[in-house]
């Protein structure tokens, strides 16, 4: 009895001669539907060529072909003004639609921009003219959701986090090579310090590159933090020293070091943009880690990841607030930051503060 209301309250299940009628009716000039978007166009977007539709009344080409040039895209709207156009939708395709974007918002078009997800399983669509008028019927009938996107402040702040995430990526790349060449000599390092990439392990690298291979004088670059003692520590460092695999332990310790470089300088980069957000809209959320059941509520306190910033996030997304971040598009994969662990590279995610910048999500 349950399984029968619900399926009256959800109605009845259609038959698959009953989805291809409704298919055809959404296809055909007049599908019964109420129109919501009357002054709209459909631009399907490609990597060199971008086809917009708009309604038959509206021009005598309904459909036109645009170069991506930026020419061609200031062309593109200003044909879209000629035709009354208010409201243009596109699909997240690649990165070919923020050019586009970017130059319709300029002049003014409220742009949608939707999940490819949501319109490519639907029938019919066989070429760029018939994607364009396709998007520009669903649009019309307003059978399509807005993406999300944030301002162009917060995507600035965006591109330099995700930059920053990359070079953490590469830094950890590293770390692995090195280890690898490390290990192929027999040099057990690992097995005694637990951060190949601290002040220990580094500093015994920059040794062996510059030439040292004595197991005791390197040992004795050994933090006092470090748990294993001294005479351990040498014995771990006793090795083969093949030619080549030292050759790939200092191109990789050259690698390590530029992409700690390029880490400081995105740390400026992102420094400056967020001193130029505005103070005004005071909007941040910073999730609670939930504590368990029965618990006293005192954590664990975490070792701060080296790849954090070199200045005080926190203390800045406190001051400076975006606007509506804690929005996320369900397609979106964010910009996780967490990789490399195993080398020594945690999430450079930790804390509140830093999870903000993850939340700055969109389609692209």
């Amino acid at each position: 009895m349950a399984n029968e209301a619900n399926t009256e309250a959800k109605g009845p299940r259609l038959t698959r001669k009953q989805k291809k009628e409704l298919g055809r009716q959404i296809w055909s000039g007049s599908p019964g539907l109420e129109v919501v978007h009357r002054d709209a166009a459909g631009i399907e977007v490609g990597s060199r060529e971008h086809y917009v539709a708009v309604g038959r009344d509206r021009d005598a080409k309904p459909v036109q072909p645009f170069g991506c040039f930026t020419v061609e895209l200031q062309r593109l709207a200003g044909w879209l003004l000629q035709c009354g156009v208010k409201s243009v939708v596109m699909q997240s395709t690649g990165v070919y639609w923020i050019p586009v974007y970017d130059v319709l918002e300029q002049y003014g078009f409220e742009v949608w921009l939707v999940n490819a997800r949501e319109t490519r399983t639907l029938p019919g669509r066989k070429s760029d003219v018939q994607e364009s008028q396709w998007l520009l019927k669903l649009h019309t009938y307003g059978l399509l959701r807005k993406s999300f996107r944030p301002t162009a402040e917060i995507r600035r702040v965006r591109t330099c986090w995700r930059e920053r995430a990359e070079y953490v990526q590469q830094a950890g790349v590293c770390i692995q090579r090195m280890q690898k060449a490390r290990t192929e000599m027999n040099v057990q390092l690992a097995t005694v310090l637990s951060d190949l990439s601290g002040a220990t392990g580094m500093k015994i690298i920059r040794a062996i590159v510059a030439g040292e291979r004595d197991g005791k004088r390197l040992a004795e670059f050994r933090d006092p933090n470090v748990k294993a003692s001294q005479p351990t520590l040498a014995k771990s460092l006793e090795g083969t020293w093949r030619p080549e695999q030292l050759a790939i332990l200092q191109r990789q310790l050259g690698d390590w070091e530029h992409v700690q470089r390029q880490m400081v300088a995105c740390d400026g980069d992102l420094a400056a943009v967020l001193h130029e957000l505005p103070d005004a809209e005071v909007k941040v959320t910073v999730e609670a880690t939930p504590t368990r059941e029965g618990s006293t509520g005192r954590q664990k306190r975490k070792r701060a990841s080296r790849n954090q910033p070199n200045f005080d996030l926190a203390a800045e997304l406190s001051d400076r607030r975006g606007s509506d971040t804690d929005r996320r598009h369900p397609g979106d994969d964010g910009a996780d930051c967490d990789q490399r662990s195993r080398a020594g590279y945690g999430s450079v995610a930790n804390g509140g503060s830093l999870r903000i910048l993850d939340r700055l999500s969109s389609p692209q």
